[in-house]
């Protein structure tokens, strides 16, 4: 006796009706991808803190430096940040990586700032972090640049740094050793 094979259904064209929803996503990223775990997206970080710090500027003004020098080197610091994060974010996008945490890494980065620095775009935070203190001359936004550097710290770079090296082993270790981590 020939046994017969099951009969094969014609599937119905995928539309966007019928297609398969995607797994549901976490507070880590998609279900189905190797994701870094940051606790938040980096610049609401930033912007979290800065808020607090001129917040806490505006109920309590306690001066840091003479006003003109103060602005001029923040827009100085604001300047030469967001000219290093764009300078990263090329450097990803040429990589064929993307900038954003939550989505999976598909290259190391090499080339540019990650030249320098392994973490230029979270360098950058903190630099625009201190610039926004000195143009706003408070010592509380100024304050809360170390507080921003512990959470991108522990929260972010700490944990993509695993990531990384579960994802790309040997040539990440090697990138370890060779790049400072901040600058």
């Amino acid at each position: 006796m020939e046994s017969q094979a099951p009969a094969m259904r014609p599937q119905p064209p995928m539309t966007p009706e019928n297609k398969p929803s995607a797994p549901a996503p976490t507070a880590r990223g998609p279900a189905d991808a190797e994701v870094a775990g940051v606790i938040a997206w980096p610049p609401a970080l930033f912007l979290g803190s800065i808020a607090i710090g001129v917040l806490a500027h505006l109920a309590m003004p306690v001066r840091a430096f003479p006003p003109v020098p103060a602005r001029i080197s923040g827009g100085i610091l604001c300047g030469l940040a967001i000219v290093v994060a764009l300078w990263a974010e090329r450097a990803m996008h040429r990589a064929g990586t993307c900038v954003h945490p939550w989505k999976p890494t598909k290259a190391l980065v090499l080339s540019g700032p990650f030249q320098f620095s392994r973490n230029p775009m979270y360098v950058s935070l903190c630099v625009m972090h201190l610039g926004v203190g000195l143009l706003v001359n408070g010592w509380w936004p100024i304050a809360m640049t170390p507080v921003l550097f512990a959470v991108l710290w522990w929260g972010v770079v700490a944990r993509e740094e695993r990531y990384l090296e579960r994802r790309f082993g040997e040539p990440y270790r090697h990138y370890r050793r060779s790049v400072r981590r901040w600058v």
